[in-house]
């Protein structure tokens, strides 16, 4: 069963959180929202959320991916000593690792990006270091994806279907939203 873990903490990015879950829900794979300091989260712009579970509860042995949002609360993510154990366990498995936007500081924070091709929010690129920063609207290395920003997160949330179940589902999720491929 392939089950993804969606960490949110007070100042996640609302359209790149929620559309990650309902791209990935489409899909038919499992998604956890985790709270990271609480299960009541709020967004960047006022948005409540109801996490399904909190980051303390999250079996890390049966999770297939982390999938981190960003947002102005990833200030708090890449200085959250628990999560970052979480987010470098899970990648030096070899298991799928991705953020969007401002989350890639998380990934950077945990030390996982020096020999990486990556992206993210422009204003964010100069805190990176790493192999070779790219600006397109998603980049895969290895078992790594990152994207660039809340407008991107409708590839970033089809590239992940992709790589977890397929071309296939990936392409029938898009097109079952009209979303050209």
């Amino acid at each position: 069963m392939t089950i993804v873990v969606v960490p949110l903490i007070d100042g996640f990015e609302e359209i790149e959180a929620v559309t990650i879950v309902d791209v990935l829900r489409r899909a038919e794979i499992t998604v956890m929202t985790a709270g990271v300091t609480g299960r009541a989260v709020t967004g960047s712009h006022g948005i409540k959320i109801e996490t399904d579970t909190l980051l303390t509860e999250v079996n890390l042995g049966a999770i297939t991916a982390i999938v981190l949002p960003g947002g102005p609360g990833v200030k708090q993510l890449k200085d959250h000593e628990p999560l970052l154990q979480m987010v470098q366990t899970h990648y030096r498995s070899g298991k799928l690792t991705a953020a969007i936007c401002a989350a890639p500081l998380v990934l950077e924070a945990a030390g996982l990006l020096t020999d990486k091709r990556v992206t993210s929010y422009p204003s964010v690129k100069d805190q990176l270091n790493c192999q070779e920063y790219l600006t397109d609207a998603v980049v895969i290395d290895g078992h790594l994806i990152t994207s660039r920003a809340p407008a991107t997160a409708m590839a970033f949330s089809l590239a992940l279907v992709e790589v977890l179940q397929g071309k296939d589902k990936a392409r029938s999720v898009a097109e079952a939203m009209l979303w050209s491929v």
